[in-house]
């Protein structure tokens, strides 16, 4: 009787690494083309246009930060004027209780905006990003590890739609990878 090792491993997708941030926008904008959706590039530095190369949408952080900014100010000013004009008015050197006081409560109004935006922003971006992820697939890539000091990388995941494992990998060869490396998950 003959046993035969299965892997467990989900395939997570292909790695592929470029010469230069040209060559990776030019790859980027060719893999948007073909119409892949689960895709990333990672460089060691920003590349000008590459959100644009890959088709990427405004991101809906900025909405979030500013709700979180107008519920401090509202907030601010809801506390501030409730309490000073309305529940117990403080008459202070002869300064009027009504709503003429308003610009005694900028310096409240401002802090709290920046504080519950500055929330806003780091918990969105944590929603948005799926984090904390402690452990990804990605980490066990070598070529992903090059990325952060002089490589260029972009990745496609087995779970978007157009992926196949042979053919993925012979389009990313076509597009100029100098290396591919399947990972998984």
């Amino acid at each position: 009787m003959s046993t035969t090792a299965t892997s467990t491993k989900q395939p997570f997708g292909y790695v592929a690494e470029f010469e230069s941030a040209s060559d990776l926008y030019h790859a980027a904008e060719k893999v948007r083309d073909a119409g892949f959706k689960r895709w990333d590039v990672h460089t060691p530095f920003p590349v000008h246009g590459m959100d644009h190369a890959m088709g990427m949408k405004k991101s809906w952080l900025s909405a979030v930060v500013l709700g979180g900014g107008l519920t401090g100010f509202l907030t601010a000013f809801t506390l501030e004027f409730f309490t000073q004009v309305n529940l117990y008015p403080t008459v202070v050197q002869g300064k009027p209780t009504n709503l003429n006081t308003v610009p005694a409560f900028f310096p409240v109004m401002f802090e709290l905006t920046i504080l519950l935006s500055a929330f806003a922003t780091l918990f969105g971006l944590l929603l948005f990003l799926l984090l904390p992820r402690w452990n990804h697939p990605l980490f066990e890539s070598e070529l992903f590890k090059k990325f952060s000091d002089d490589g260029f990388v972009l990745v496609i995941e087995a779970k978007d739609p157009k992926f196949r494992v042979e053919k993925t990998k012979e389009f990313l060869e076509s597009i100029g990878a100098t290396a591919v490396e399947a990972v998984e998950a």
